[in-house]
């Protein structure tokens, strides 16, 4: 393989993982949340464990939505170490999607891997 070669895959990988990793979720922040909500976005707050096979049924849609949706504020809280922030929404479940537009909650839901009911639950936001 010649190096021309080697720099062009090796500059498709990277570009493969920015663009897989783009509309990734990022990890719950309190601060950021509240200055999502002051800025009135539209805010999805996805409880997910790793081990959870309802959630990885979600991940497809989710992603799907966050490419379409590029101004939608995603984050993921972890169901088995975030105890004080699932607290905080009172969720008891892995796999609750929780909408919100601004500073208020405009939609939930626990368990639900239909995308045409997961897009409407999203779509509550905007």
């Amino acid at each position: 393989m010649s190096t021309m070669s080697i720099r062009i895959a090796a500059a498709m990988a990277a570009f493969a993982l920015t663009t897989a990793t783009a509309f990734a979720g990022q990890p719950f922040d309190g601060k950021a949340f509240k200055n999502s909500q002051a800025a009135g976005r539209t805010i999805l707050v996805e409880v997910t464990a790793p081990w959870c096979p309802v959630c990885k049924q979600q991940k497809p849609t989710l992603s799907a939505i966050e490419k379409e949706r590029p101004s939608l504020v995603t984050y993921e809280v972890d169901f088995d170490s975030a105890k004080d922030t699932l607290k905080q929404f009172k969720v008891t479940t892995q796999s609750t999607l929780i909408v919100f537009k601004g500073g208020n909650e405009v939609g939930r839901s626990t368990g639900q891997t239909d995308p045409a009911q997961i897009r409407g639950l999203i779509a509550k936001g905007f």
